[in-house]
């Protein structure tokens, strides 16, 4: 189990194996979280017909936040006790989106009410997705191997197309206040915005069949690159061993892993209806907004209504980057006795902030606290995970032979009111069932928790 998706954790990782190979015929893993919207009658043991919601009410920051990554076939082989490789496709996509403090209640009706309880806001807001298809071949080997530890070091490779990207920034609106026959009516005051997509959206028409949709689809995206490095350090046993004990040369007291990842980006051209606004016509009122988009109907007539309230209109041209969620992540894995063990991980995003010129896409998880029980066959785990807004999920997992199945939080399964936030993982991993030269059969005590 481990290997195959340990490889996007750390690609020094493929040497912690016994097993000559593995192959992970497919995964898939989902995370989302919110604190904007919460469902309340849906869980993943409970499907009702009609999903009910309710966006959070209050004075506060929102934010969303969803990345999935599907492993199509990857292939982990061993060269040698001291050199293994990698390779496989992966599609992966990432998405956040955060506004400034506003205030916001189910009762709104209008613009003018939602200006009421906000008089004194300076809106803002940003939202980043980038999706792509990638290829990747990893390379580790060993470089230091005494007596008292082993140091393994790899590099990934990845090859990609950028098949979705868009983004959306605001910043500055405001609005001003006026009393009209005793009415309070707001007038935009100012507001800067841009949002750009991928032209390849542009292809897809309803007139044409799928087949040339998707064709058209993926001939407009573009290619980009990334790369990963890792280092792994095995801080070997110092019990001394008979000479017919089993072979212990994948055993260890504590394993430290260190990794950059994804280190890349992906480009994208903009769309027709690509735009930059700024200078909004300050005799538009929160009538005037309503009557405007109460019901665009399209794209095209949303920038229509958008371009007669702004003083500045343009179309963005050419192409923006979408940078992948850069990282250093650090692991540390402790092997305790009858087959239990726990692993630390710990995330930290190098991306900034996207209300500048760069954008980033980021990974939700900070820290990762992964008990385990684990055999060749058969293993439990139980992930406390802390993600980059504060959320605490306590998730679980199993694995039976070759299927591993597991949740994020154990609250969407067993709560119609936690789906917004968690997820779930699953995988399907084959190995050698028997003992291959130069390796073993004993399952070794590296962190097996997917990570992502």
């Amino acid at each position: 189990m481990r290997d195959p998706l340990g490889v996007a954790n750390n690609p020094a990782s493929i040497l912690s194996t016994p097993y000559p190979w593995d192959i992970t015929v497919f995964s898939t893993q989902i995370k989302n979280s919110t604190n904007a919207v919460r469902f309340t009658n849906y869980s993943y043991l409970s499907h009702p017909d009609t999903i009910g919601f309710e966006w959070t009410r209050g004075n506060l920051k929102r934010f969303a936040a969803l990345n999935y990554n599907i492993h199509l076939l990857n292939v982990r082989l061993s060269l040698s006790r001291t050199q293994a490789i990698s390779f496989g496709a992966n599609i992966r996509g990432y998405l956040s989106a955060r506004t400034g403090s506003v205030n916001y209640t189910d009762s709104l009706q209008n613009m003018n009410q939602f200006f009421l309880i906000n008089p004194d806001a300076t809106y803002k807001a940003n939202m980043v997705t980038s999706s792509w298809l990638e290829l990747y071949g990893t390379y580790s080997r060993t470089i230091l191997d005494d007596a008292y530890g082993e140091l393994n070091a790899g590099v990934t490779l990845r090859v990609m197309r950028g098949i979705s990207g868009a983004y959306l920034q605001l910043t500055g609106g405001s609005v001003t206040q006026s009393i009209r026959q005793d009415t309070p009516v707001f007038n935009l005051a100012s507001a800067t915005a841009h949002y750009g997509y991928s032209s390849n959206y542009d292809f897809w028409h309803d007139d044409q069949g799928t087949g040339t949709n998707i064709k058209n689809f993926i001939d407009h995206t573009q290619a980009g690159a990334a790369f990963d490095f890792g280092v792994e350090y095995l801080v070997k046993s110092q019990a001394i061993h008979n000479y017919d004990d089993q072979d212990d040369y994948f055993d260890y007291d504590w394993k430290i892993g260190v990794s950059l990842l994804d280190v890349g980006a992906n480009r994208y051209t903009y769309g027709t209806q690509s735009r930059f606004l700024a200078n909004p016509k300050i005799t538009t009122t929160d009538a005037d907004l309503n009557n405007k988009f109460d019901s665009p109907g399209s794209f095209t007539n949303f920038n229509d209504s958008l371009g007669t309230i702004a003083g500045t209109f343009n179309r963005l041209m050419g192409t923006f980057t979408v940078f992948n969620p850069a990282r250093l992540v650090i692991n540390i894995d402790r092997p305790l006795q009858n087959n239990f063990s726990i692993n630390g991980d710990l995330t930290l995003n190098l991306g900034g902030s996207n209300y500048g010129k760069r954008l980033f896409t980021k990974e939700m998880t900070l820290l990762a606290l992964t008990p385990r029980w684990e055999t060749k066959r058969w293993g439990a785990y139980m992930p406390l995970t802390v993600t980059t807004d504060g959320k605490v999920w306590l998730g679980a997992a199993a694995k039976a032979g070759p299927l591993l199945i597991g949740v994020h939080n154990l609250g969407t399964v067993f709560s119609k009111a936690k789906s917004s936030n968690g997820g779930f993982y699953l995988a399907l991993v084959i190995r050698p069932g028997k003992k291959k030269d130069g390796f073993r059969q004993k399952e070794d005590k590296m962190y097996s928790c997917p990570k992502y």
